[in-house]
């Protein structure tokens, strides 16, 4: 029945695209017919396996022009065209590059606080030190903004915002989700970088509406934000 569905639609279609939609194999399409392919049919069927291990390789990232040179390495004579249209019927498609995204903003006007850490992350009861952080998760929505708030006794997320923009009212909800849930005694240290999101007046006034204090990394200075969201999600960039 799918044979004959191909027989049907080859002539408005490539015989290599309606075996992969069918779920059937070229070869087993052209013996049931009686007939052997035709020399560039069974060209694209070699090249078909070099692409699908390239591919695989790859982790899906080669689109056709770099594929073509890939091939092309492997002593194959193939063009671009070619290439792209055996990708294509077999519904290889390249995953688009993730560009960078920026969570950091330390140009502004906000006033700054000094840091009381000093790099010292270590915490002897849970509400002692707290650590701020905004990175960017791939979803397959596309890009989202994760502010967390994490105790450095624990090491546990206790605060967490998402969104589509980054804002200053991203940190500053997962900050009051924190003070939400914890309910901290006056005296807990709030550790954060010098962005813009966590000098923010708002921001600010809510860490010391609840008796805390602030302390901000030194300018350039990543090490002073050493457990920060990395720790806890070792690679943002994974679907």
């Amino acid at each position: 029945m799918r044979f004959e569905l191909i027989d049907r639609a080859k002539t408005d279609f490539p015989v290599q695209r309606l075996c992969r939609v069918l779920g059937v194999s070229q070869s087993g399409y052209f013996a049931s017919r009686g007939r052997a392919p035709s020399q560039r049919q069974r060209q694209d069927m070699v090249l078909l396996a070099h692409v699908r291990s390239a591919f695989a390789l790859s982790n899906g990232t080669y689109g056709s022009p770099r594929m073509t040179r890939e091939l092309r390495d492997q002593g194959l004579p193939v063009g671009r065209r070619r290439t792209a249209r055996i990708m294509r019927d077999n519904g290889l498609r390249a995953r688009q590059k993730r560009r960078f995204k920026r969570t950091t903003d330390s140009e502004h006007a906000w006033p700054v606080a000094p840091n009381l850490l000093d790099q010292n992350f270590s915490a002897t009861a849970p509400n002692e030190k707290w650590s701020a952080d905004i990175s960017y998760i791939w979803t397959k929505e596309g890009w989202l903004y994760l502010a967390i708030v994490m105790d450095l006794f624990s090491r546990r997320i206790i605060g967490w915002a998402v969104s589509d923009r980054l804002h200053r009212d991203l940190a500053l909800a997962a900050l009051r989700r924190a003070f939400a849930i914890r309910r901290p005694e006056p005296g807990l240290i709030c550790h954060s970088d010098r962005s813009s999101q966590y000098c923010s007046i708002d921001y600010q006034s809510e860490i010391l509406k609840h008796g805390a204090l602030i302390s901000m990394s030194g300018k350039g200075n990543c090490y002073d934000c050493e457990y920060d969201i990395a720790v806890w999600w070792p690679d943002p960039c994974y679907d």
